[in-house]
């Protein structure tokens, strides 16, 4: 089996994901072409040597449809023989966009392939596609279906997370992600999103409210109160756990991933294959895994996969260096920081989604250059990145810096 190595990674700041954010006027088209051409120009590729492009989008509709993948690859100047394709597999699909491109070179069949995801989550908006899960009794029932903030409500109250603790972990992402971008740490990595004549409409990610204190949030209400008695998710929850004697809600839209608008691209490739294109490499993707979790839980995935990917690459958490994993809500870090007793010092340390923003279909590949980068400023070694998935699924991958 050939080694698969990451050359090189590249996103845009992610804008806010409304009417009102910078990103709203650019495509979705748009956003995927900056990530693709920036890839292509900064490291001089010829793209007759790219066999494929694997893009997630969560929502791949209107301007998003039709295979977005293919269709960034020749707005972003690669030649007419590259091929492209989109996946979803939710909140994972930038990342599982990588380890198919990875499976693809590790297999044989590619020598040099792009992975990455894209979101405009402005312009096409979270749901647009639709789907059985939440509106089909047959799979909602006996999945013990409930929104995604009410499952990690579920998840606090099981484990016992308070509001303080989810609180106080939402200011300390926006601290660290503050004092990453003060550092430049990101600065290698986001490319400027420019309009037609080249003016700059975004270059530094804009959800952020680095000023957030526990006060601050304090403030804010319980998001999914209302949600969870109107819609009898509460009662859901009991049925699906019947030893928690009530619901405690406590997250919110200041402890909650960001709504934004963003895409990522991550070039990746065979020994031999990057050796002629004159590229070095920057780490090795070591293992990857998916799973299936509990769908009511639906959070708690990234455990799961994490057990199961140190399995198949035969190593301990003790072998990891540094850990990304998405902050879709305060708690899903919480509880795999709790699992594995952790370190948080080792955990997203230049801050997550909920200080950044989560565009669904690109912010795994956002992570994994993340990793990357952090690897390399830190000399450190390895680092695994994971992800919660809608329906109950985890991913995770394993890198280490070449």
């Amino acid at each position: 089996m050939a080694d698969a190595f990451i050359y090189d990674h590249v996103r845009t700041p992610r804008g806010r994901g409304k009417p009102d954010g910078s990103l709203h006027e650019v495509s979705t088209l748009g956003l995927a072409t900056t990530a693709l051409k920036a890839l292509r120009l900064r490291n001089h590729l010829d793209t007759d040597i790219v066999d494929d492009v694997v893009l997630g989008c969560v929502d791949p509709v209107g301007e998003a449809g039709g295979d977005i993948a293919r269709a960034a690859a020749l707005t972003a100047g690669y030649g007419d023989k590259v091929p492209g394709v989109q996946i979803n597999r939710f909140c994972a699909s930038g990342l599982d966009a990588v380890n198919f491109a990875a499976a693809q070179i590790m297999s044989g069949q590619h020598d040099m392939a792009i992975g990455g995801g894209v979101e405009s989550m402005s312009r096409v908006g979270i749901g647009a596609s639709g789907g059985a899960w939440p509106v089909d009794p047959a799979i909602a029932i006996p999945s013990y279906f409930m929104p995604q903030g009410i499952s990690a409500d579920l998840i606090a109250t099981k484990y016992g997370f308070s509001r303080h603790d989810v609180d106080a972990y939402a200011v300390e992402s926006q601290k660290r992600a503050a004092a990453a971008w003060e550092a430049g740490r990101f600065n290698n990595a986001v490319m400027p999103v420019k309009d037609i004549n080249g003016l700059t409409i975004l270059a530094r990610d804009e959800h952020m409210r680095p000023g957030t204190d526990m006060q601050s949030l304090a403030a804010l209400k319980a998001s999914f109160v209302t949600m969870a008695e109107q819609g009898g998710f509460n009662a859901v929850a009991l049925q699906a756990h019947p030893e928690i004697e009530r619901l405690e809600h406590v997250h919110h839209a200041g402890n909650s991933s960001g709504i934004v608008d963003g895409a990522a691209a991550v070039l990746i490739g065979n020994a031999q294959a990057g050796k002629a294109a004159g590229l070095k490499p920057r780490a090795r993707i070591r293992a990857f895994a998916n799973i299936g979790s509990e769908p009511a839980m639906m959070l708690t995935g990234p455990v799961d996969v994490t057990r199961k990917v140190l399995k198949r690459a035969g190593m301990n958490m003790s072998d990891i260096d540094l850990f990304e994993v998405n902050e879709a809500f305060a708690a899903v870090v919480l509880r795999y920081l709790q699992a594995f007793d952790l370190d948080a010092a080792k955990v997203n340390v230049n801050g997550g989604a909920i200080a950044l923003g989560h565009p669904l279909g690109a912010t795994g590949a956002m992570l994994l250059g993340t990793a990357v980068d952090e690897l390399e400023r830190s000399g450190k070694s390895t680092a695994l990145v994971t992800l919660c998935i809608g329906a109950g699924m985890g991913t995770a991958t394993i890198i280490e810096r070449v």
